[in-house]
């Protein structure tokens, strides 16, 4: 195995949301098996930082008849799963607050706890968390220190984490959430969850001499097309 399994997870996203919330209903220690970094669209300050270090951000905002198909797909998967939803209206979304408010939770040994209270106000209320105010009494009310997370976006050195972290996404070419890597495998999307499930799965039950790298299969044809760019499906579903 090459390193531990790792997941980019975002707040914005309804498949990351749902994705993690199935793997760790199916795998009871999921959230211990992988490393959890957070994915978002970076404000001024962060995509700075990003191209100080040289990094671009491969997320493509999609087009609005996607976003549409998105809408509805969406209330489709959550009913699928019997999940409750409340579609919330983002208005100038800053997701700094709660993806900068994660990194210092993980350093406090929270990060599951808070990570619960932000998808719960987002999508089983509908709250805007992109406001810090909303965040910080949510966080309160489920005994986190609400004023404490929310300074996450004014703490330089948080906020070197947050730029780390998606610099970390630009190396591992993360273009749409959720997004698993399991030994040199990549896995994109909500409908790969089984396919998450059974890879940890042949890990724990193989071992390390197990590991396996997919581009040893591919033929060379194939791989002499890799990073050429397809540019007519614009947004990556997350």
């Amino acid at each position: 195995m090459t390193g531990r399994p790792r997941v980019y997870f975002s707040f914005q996203s309804p498949f990351s949301w749902m994705a993690l919330r199935q793997l760790e209903e199916r795998v009871p220690d999921f959230a211990d098996l992988f490393e959890y970094v957070p994915f978002w669209d970076p404000d001024a300050r962060t995509r700075a930082g990003l191209d100080a270090h040289g990094a671009d951000f491969h997320y493509t905002v999609m087009s609005k008849a996607k976003h549409l198909y998105i809408l509805h797909d969406t209330k489709r998967l959550a009913a699928g799963f019997d999940y409750r939803l409340v579609w919330p209206v983002d208005v100038a979304p800053w997701w700094e607050p709660s993806a900068l408010g994660w990194l210092r939770a993980r350093e406090l040994g929270c990060e599951r706890r808070f990570y619960r209270v932000v998808t719960e106000a987002r999508w089983d209320r509908g709250d805007n968390i992109s406001d810090p105010a909303v965040l910080r009494a949510a966080c309160d009310a489920a005994g986190l220190p609400g004023a404490e997370l929310m300074a996450a976006v004014d703490d330089d050195r948080i906020r070197e984490l947050g730029v780390a972290a998606l610099v970390s996404a630009h190396h591992d070419e993360v273009f749409g959430i959720p997004l698993f890597i399991v030994d040199r495998q990549r896995y994109w999307g909500v409908d790969r969850i089984a396919e998450v499930e059974a890879a940890v799965r042949g890990l724990r039950d193989a071992g390390p001499a197990a590991s396996t790298d997919l581009l040893n299969s591919l033929p060379v044809a194939a791989l002499a097309t890799v990073g050429s760019f397809d540019h007519d499906e614009p947004g990556g579903c997350g």
